[in-house]
């Protein structure tokens, strides 16, 4: 791999852990032995050649792609396939795995089972991407580069209320001024792939793995808003190479990746005797659907267990609707009630019958049933996996960044049961237990709720609010969020009122109150 002397700056001295014990690195982690819960693959892939470049190198690309990647190098011995992670608003993980050669841990955890780590090594380099764009540039344009992947959240990509590029965000607009270093997502793919064109064009394929619908096609259609805001000059060869040359496969990715703790470090500090800044957490459950459109070589994948497909998206409406829908809902409803995590809140017979009718009731009927896919079936193992209590996964980690998910998560599936003919009641308790969440701002046992947003400023004016119609009025016009049909569906709007006025009194959210609302 990749030496992490071309990073110098994220070089960090091993004598700045707070722990007597050694910090894992390639020289510390040979002298480990593989036992029962230690796997060591990373003997096997460290040393690949860079092949992937990667936006966003948080937790759950670790604990994700990284380790299909890995998988796939070991099953088939490719070896082009190593890591180049890029990080996105903080150089966090760069600080984490720069003095690690790139190594971290996976440790996996299931109720009931022993908890296992494996050291990975598929992540050969880590550039800050606010302070190493030049190095990113030439990265995403040399001809071994096959792959662009992204996880930079639903937030990351920048789009207005229309879906499009938001020609008002002040960081874009310096991006697609010419700034020297591009500081989003989409600026700097884009730069990126104008330098790869300036160096001769190699196709190459730019894979979204974030949760939104049909991310290839959102991506594709933002670095297109982008390029036409370029120059003639510099649009119009970009566009046509574009065309020809690069691919944008949508995906569904799932895995349960809660925040790491200091108990999780401890844990693997006690499996290893080593200190690992950049140790991920997950389930032992993943899914990887990919369409299958790749404008060159990819990883053997699907001999790590990933799916390619001619169409991703009832795989997407799946995830998006049945898992992540439900996921927010118990994280709004379980945290305005104080419970902590989600296995807390799932366990809440009141809460899990909500989630369990929220599934098999409003969800299911609005998603094409994949191949093979029996969708009850699913929504039971999703419930099953949310009750993994030794995650850990906190329910205002999942509450975080709701002005994004929701729109995917519960207004359009809203959209879809109402053109149905159908009264999409417990999805309509989500979105009432989201605004509750963002105007009362604490639960019911006095903790306080954290209002982490891109529109926290926005969304902060009802904090404090207790007039449901006043609430309702006020968050239904944010357009970017509900957009513009929903809010004018009375029937729908009466409901979304009362539920909110017995959520924000206090009152325990009735299952049968909704059926009959």
């Amino acid at each position: 791999m990749t030496p992490h002397a071309t990073t110098p700056h994220v070089t960090t001295p091993h004598a700045t852990t707070p722990h007597a014990t050694t910090r894992l690195d390639a020289t510390s982690a040979a002298r480990l032995t593989e036992s029962a819960a230690l796997s060591l693959p990373y003997r096997r892939s460290r040393g690949s050649r860079i092949g992937i470049v990667h936006l966003g190198i948080g937790a759950f690309h670790r604990a994700h792609q990284a380790v299909y990647t890995e998988d796939a190098m070991l099953a088939d011995g490719d070896d082009r396939w190593g890591i180049c992670g890029v990080t996105q608003r903080s150089a966090a993980v760069a600080h984490q795995l720069g003095p690690q050669d790139g190594l971290y841990g996976v440790l996996q955890r299931s109720s009931g089972e022993p908890t296992t780590l494996r050291i990975s090594g598929a992540v050969g380099e880590v550039l800050d991407g606010g302070g190493q764009v030049d190095a990113l540039l030439d990265r995403l344009a040399a001809p071994d580069t096959h792959l662009v992947t992204l996880t930079v959240t639903e937030k990351g990509y920048r789009r207005g209320p229309d879906g499009r590029l938001d020609a008002a965000d002040p960081q874009l607009a310096e991006d697609l001024a010419g700034a020297v270093e591009p500081g989003t997502a989409v600026g700097r793919l884009v730069r990126g792939l104008q330098r790869r064109l300036r160096a001769g064009g190699a196709p190459i394929t730019v894979l979204s793995c974030d949760n939104l619908s049909h991310n290839g096609r959102v991506l594709a259609g933002l670095v297109s808003d982008f390029c036409a805001a370029l120059p003639a000059a510099e649009a119009e060869p970009l566009a046509a190479w574009l065309a020809e040359r690069v691919s944008f496969p949508s995906s569904m990715v799932d895995r349960i990746v809660p925040a790491t703790t200091d108990a999780d470090r401890a844990e693997a500090r006690a499996i290893t005797g080593l200190d690992d800044a950049g140790l991920v957490v997950a389930e032992p459950f993943r899914q990887w659907v990919i369409e299958d459109v790749f404008a060159g070589p990819r990883p053997a994948w699907t001999l790590a267990g990933a799916q390619l497909t001619e169409d991703v998206t009832p795989f997407e409406l799946m995830k998006l609707r049945l898992l992540n829908g439900s996921h927010s809902t118990l994280a709004y409803l379980g945290a305005l009630r104080g419970h902590r995590t989600i296995a807390d809140a799932v366990v809440d017979p009141q809460l899990h019958e909500i989630a369990e009718r929220l599934i098999s009731d409003d969800m299911i009927p609005t998603v094409p049933p994949p191949d093979g896919v029996d969708l009850r079936a699913y929504g039971e193992s999703v419930l099953r996996r949310y009750t993994n209590a030794d995650l850990r996964h906190t329910c205002v980690q999942v509450a975080m960044d709701g002005s994004q998910k929701l729109p995917q998560r519960l207004v359009a599936p809203a959209l879809a049961a109402i053109g149905l003919g159908r009264q999409p009641h417990l999805i309509t308790l989500g979105i009432a237990a989201w605004m509750a969440y963002v105007a009362l701002g604490r639960s019911a046992a006095g903790s306080t709720l954290p209002l982490d947003d891109p529109l926290a400023e926005r969304l902060g004016r009802v904090r404090g609010w207790t007039d449901p119609g006043r609430v309702v009025e006020d968050l239904l016009s944010i357009e970017s969020i509900f957009g513009r049909e929903l809010p004018e569906i009375g029937w729908w709007r009466a409901e979304l009122r009362a539920q909110l006025r017995e959520l924000l009194a206090g009152a325990p959210p009735g299952v049968g109150a909704a059926r009959t609302r």
